[in-house]
């Protein structure tokens, strides 16, 4: 019997080759772009809360968070716990496992991907945890991680923005592939994605620590395979509409008829006979114009806007609903989510040139911002170029530079990153553009600043999270994230 034993494998027999006990690195990689994707993008966090916030969509019915009821410590429990225990922690394996094998292709795009997430966080909460999350399972363990100050953090993301982008130079090869849901692998691609972000970063800093903007500008612009130049460069995440990974806007339309286009966001598109109205919204069922609804209405008087007020555009719709005079749409299950693009990089530019930062020069500025405004209508299937070019012409949209130039390049970010409200939010705290007003029915007296630390976190980590709120000024809804500052105009109070 000894003889005939295979000593070697005695102990593999209680392994289950077909219940893996690791999933495969490039498997990983895709369920946390997903996941991130669908959490910052998707129908909880972008669209039912911070778009009525900033006043691109309102609600026609269970009107509670257009009053604000869901900025408040309980409304955000699952989202903050869940991003740090799925998403942010896929990332982090993808990033061990590339490193060990030291595989840039790998590692460098789940970093990208997680200082994308914390881009989110940090201007949502303010001071999170960063440089002590997620080593609970690492050879540290550490169950309560500190909160950084929000400084900290966005100079962290910064480096290692610059450090995955550095990684990816030159890199021909990738590991991930056709598992890469974003780009395909491309690594020239996310070398253009992670120079992108960095200028994100960097003008986001600017009334908080201007001399670091500028250099982090500089870095971004200048560094090797520079930042995007066209909207084939975008970040998206093409959904499948498998019925198992759907865009998440037309999954939460597939079944619910109470989101309307805020008035603020029409009223302006109207006034600017902007022709991206037609693609953000449905005309109203009962009148056929473009109509919006005021924020913070009570149910009692948000149901006169049932069929007066414009619906979201079809493209978002997926198909035959039951609800409403026809069917919308057809194809929004694999609509794309947009991370980032190059609309947004051009206004990043814009502002920059207009401000001299980043070794821009003002007399670019208008370049840019006409770049960034046909990048968007490009982007939004407005293809006809005299269009684009009467537009750009109209007395109240042709670029005047200056402080009204800076207002100017703030009012269309905020119109070119609909279904994008994290940014168009965190841009409004930044420049006061547009000039919102705050609902009509509110919880409070302002339009709120940031969301408070959730009760999850008061009951796990306690001790971390008053150190933050201490540090900031308090866990408020108006308290001010570190870069939300007063400083040249355009600016809010």
């Amino acid at each position: 019997m000894a003889v005939g034993c295979n000593n070697d494998k005695i102990t593999s027999v209680n392994n289950n080759p077909n219940n893996p006990t690791t999933a495969p690195i490039p498997a990983v990689f895709t369920n946390g772009t997903q996941s991130a994707v669908a959490n910052w993008l998707g129908s909880g966090y972008d669209l039912r809360d911070i778009s009525l916030i900033v006043q691109h969509l309102a609600e026609n019915q269970y009107i509670g968070n257009d009053q604000y009821k869901g900025v408040s410590s309980t409304s955000q429990n699952t989202l903050f716990s869940s991003i740090y225990q799925n998403s942010l922690e896929d990332f982090q394996v993808v990033v061990r496992a590339g490193k060990a094998a030291d595989d840039a292709s790998t590692w460098a795009p789940a970093s990208i991907m997680q200082q994308w997430e914390y881009g989110y966080l940090t201007d949502t909460w303010g001071d999170v945890p960063y440089s002590e999350a997620l080593a609970v399972d690492s050879s540290v363990s550490i169950t309560s991680p500190a909160y950084d100050p929000q400084q900290q953090i966005y100079t962290g993301m910064m480096a290692k923005l610059s450090e995955a982008s550095t990684a990816l130079n030159g890199v021909t090869t990738s590991s991930l592939g056709s598992a890469d849901p974003i780009y395909g692998g491309d690594n020239a691609a996310w070398q253009k994605f992670a120079n992108s972000l960095h200028a994100r970063d960097a003008l986001r800093i600017v009334n908080a620590d201007p001399t670091t903007a500028n250099n982090e500008l500089k870095a971004a612009f200048t560094a090797p395979g520079g930042v995007f130049t066209s909207n084939a460069d975008n970040a998206e995440l093409v959904w499948p509409g498998d019925g198992v990974f759907n865009n998440p806007w037309a999954t939460n339309f597939a079944s619910r008829d109470d989101d309307r286009m805020s008035k603020t966001l029409i009223d302006t598109l109207n006034h600017y006979n902007d022709p991206r109205v037609s693609i953000y919204a449905m005309p109203a069922q009962a009148t056929g114009l473009y109509a919006g609804q005021p924020n913070g209405l009570t149910n009692a008087t948000a149901v006169a806007y049932s069929d007066t007020a414009s619906r979201p555009g079809a493209i978002f719709y997926p198909g035959p609903v039951p609800y409403g005079a026809g069917s919308y749409g057809g194809s929004g299950n694999s609509y794309p989510s947009y991370l980032m693009t190059y609309a947004e990089v051009a206004f990043i530019q814009a502002e920059a040139a207009e401000r001299g930062l980043g070794g821009l020069l003002p007399a670019d500025a208008k370049k840019y911002y006409d770049a960034g405004i046909t990048a968007s209508m490009r982007q939004w299937g407005v293809t006809d170029s005299a269009t684009i070019a009467n537009y750009l012409q109209q007395p109240q949209v042709a670029y005047k530079a200056g402080v009204d130039g800076l207002k100017q390049i703030a009012l269309q970010k905020w119109i070119a990153f609909y279904s994008d409200a994290g940014q168009a939010w965190a841009e409004w705290r930044r420049t006061c553009t547009p000039n919102l007003t705050i609902a009509i029915n509110h919880l409070f007296p302002y339009i709120p600043r940031r969301i408070k630390y959730p009760t999850s976190e008061l009951s796990a980590n306690n001790d971390q999270v008053q150190i933050a709120a201490t540090r900031m000024g308090g866990d408020a809804n108006d308290t001010h994230v570190w870069w939300d500052k007063t400083s040249a105009a355009p600016t809010c109070q």
